[in-house]
């Protein structure tokens, strides 16, 4: 019997904190399966200047927080970075 194991997913994101402006890219992995029912979403390196507030298995509850203070989900911010072209 062949066991396979399963792909992470690695991108980039840039971030940017509404309310300081500190901003850079993070590093983010996920596995590739849509039949899971936790992606297993990490944050593989963050920007200096950000940490992480809250860690969690999806992007949209992942939290971060800036130096500055400011709480945030990973996956808000970074849309909103991405949509910029």
């Amino acid at each position: 019997m062949e066991t396979s194991m399963a792909i992470r997913d690695r991108f980039s994101k840039k971030l940017n904190c509404p309310q300081c402006g500190n901003s850079g890219f993070a590093e983010a992995s996920e596995i590739d399966d849509p039949k899971r029912k936790h992606p297993d979403f990490k944050v593989d390196q963050l920007p200096r200047g950000f940490g992480v507030q809250r860690p969690s298995n999806h992007q949209e509850s992942f939290m971060l927080k800036c130096e500055c203070g400011r709480k945030f989900p990973f996956r808000s911010l970074a849309e909103a970075a991405a949509e910029r072209r």
